[in-house]
């Protein structure tokens, strides 16, 4: 069996990491008949160029005689972590590379602290299913990606608006509420950037979103706020939203509005959970 050497990533790895992310999501999903997560080569290396140069995240690369052949993620920037995306070059699968590559991210998750790690996978990837299970990780929700054209209707009572980071201590502690825990990093970035957006119902926020997009999350009181920041979203970046499944109403809702069901991933996690007080929507990560 190869040995792997893992290592911090540098910018200049981004290149070789990006080309092999692109081929390893293509290959999987186009042998289980599904469409590829990125949809080029560029755009997977623009975002792991991104992620590497981040100071929220922790990004390590695999060589085998000094040959690139994977990089994993852990995104840092709230208690819970995020790992993802993890990617092994196609030709040197089943060799303990993707293994070698959690544990190092695992590792850290536990050097640094951190209340728990979660991760989405896609479900028609039973190899991956199989090893995040026997790392440790339990499967909490499944989750529909859903795709399609913007469904632009507001709902009654309910005004969405850009958040502001004045919004960041009512945000957290509505995610804390839901969740159990803040993700005020990423909403952080998220306002800086121009992507996130709350919504109100008589004068107060019940809900915000990063992005209704596969990257951004979502968190809202109820079904009534989280449809307020989906029907305001002009589009739906990435291969689609991440809908709970086990949300029946708004899963309908969303199939009824014209969203279709492109694939399923599950939530899966380790240490911190509960079951969520409210409506949600994760991002890729969780």
């Amino acid at each position: 069996m190869l040995k792997s050497i893992i290592r911090k990533s540098v910018a200049e790895d981004a290149v070789k990491c990006g080309e092999i992310c692109f081929s390893a999501f293509r290959t999987i999903a186009e042998k289980h008949g599904f469409p590829p997560d990125f949809p080029s080569t560029e755009v997977a290396t623009g975002l792991l160029a991104g992620l590497i140069a981040h100071p929220g995240y922790y990004a390590v690369t695999a060589e085998i005689d000094g040959k690139i052949i994977g990089s994993n993620f852990l995104d840092e920037r709230s208690p819970i972590a995020g790992i993802g995306p993890i990617t092994i070059s196609p030709d040197v699968q089943n060799n303990s590379v993707g293994r070698d590559l959690m544990t190092n991210v695992m590792d850290r998750v536990t050097k640094k602290g951190f209340l728990g790690v979660r991760l989405l996978q896609a479900a028609y990837n039973t190899g991956s299913l199989s090893l995040y299970a026997k790392l440790g990780f339990n499967a909490q929700a499944s989750l529909a990606v859903m795709q399609g054209g913007a469904i632009a209707q507001g709902i009654a009572g309910y005004s969405v608006r850009p958040a502001t980071e004045k919004d960041l201590p009512e945000c957290d502690a509505l995610c804390v509420k839901i969740h159990g825990h803040h993700r005020s990093g990423e909403l952080l970035d998220a306002i800086q950037q121009g992507l996130a957006f709350v919504v109100e119902h008589e004068t107060r926020i019940v809900g915000y979103s990063t992005g209704v997009a596969f990257f951004g999350h979502s968190v809202a009181e109820s079904n009534e706020g989280l449809k307020a920041l989906i029907g305001a979203a002009a589009e739906f970046q990435g291969p689609g939203i991440l809908v709970p499944i086990a949300n029946h109403e708004l899963f309908r809702w969303c199939l009824q509005n014209g969203l279709r069901t492109v694939f399923v991933m599950n939530l899966m996690t380790i240490g911190l959970y509960k079951d969520p007080d409210g409506a949600y929507l994760p991002s890729v990560l969780y």
